[in-house]
């Protein structure tokens, strides 16, 4: 307490918080929090969205049908309004922005996969692979998604950029990781109530 919003020095290179850390430790230990969070994020966004899209793209119909418009409802809001929503419904706390922001982050993937499933579909590759007889969940999964990687990997990449923005907003709005656990955003608010004075 006796360092307590310090000035950057050689001791600390970005000075100290209001109770005395080191914000620049603070800074890293945050980012290894901020990081696999978005990372928790983008990741039960493929699980869940990579196979809807895969199945509504290859059969159609029906479960096209649903699937849509299930992505579009969940698209009608506002991300980080309906990420609000979630965590007051699951409570706060980093793994309940996790699960709500990988929900939010699902239509969007299913999409992408939706669409290039039906390109990948109507090729020469699944015509053979029906002839043989292979089931379905193998021509999706074995044959169609290794050929929808690359466009998938552009967009995991994108997702995790905007994860690392939406967990920091929450997290600044108190709805992420609670103190005193170091987060970029919490720190951020944290920081934004001694900006006039330090």
């Amino acid at each position: 307490l006796t360092e307590s919003l310090a000035l950057p020095s050689l001791r600390h290179l970005l000075g100290t918080d209001k109770v005395g850390r080191d914000l620049l430790t603070r800074l890293f230990y945050g980012g290894r929090t901020t990081l696999l969070s978005a990372i928790g994020v983008v990741a039960f966004s493929v699980m869940v969205g990579v196979p809807l899209g895969l199945v509504s793209g290859y059969y159609g119909g029906l479960a096209d049908a649903v699937i849509g418009r299930v992505c579009d409802v969940v698209l009608a809001f506002p991300s980080l309004l309906l990420a609000f929503v979630l965590v007051a419904g699951f409570g706060r706390g980093m793994a309940s922005a996790v699960v709500a922001l990988g929900i939010v982050y699902v239509p969007m993937l299913a999409r992408l996969v939706r669409s290039l499933t039906l390109v990948e579909k109507n090729k020469t590759y699944v015509e053979a692979a029906n002839s043989i007889g292979y089931s379905d969940a193998r021509i999706m999964f074995r044959h169609i998604l290794p050929n929808c990687v690359s466009t998938i990997t552009v967009q995991i990449t994108l997702d995790l950029a905007y994860a690392i923005l939406d967990l920091a907003s929450l997290s600044f709005l108190g709805l992420g990781v609670q103190p005193p656990t170091a987060d970029w955003g919490a720190m951020l608010d944290e920081g934004r109530n001694f900006l006039l004075q330090n």
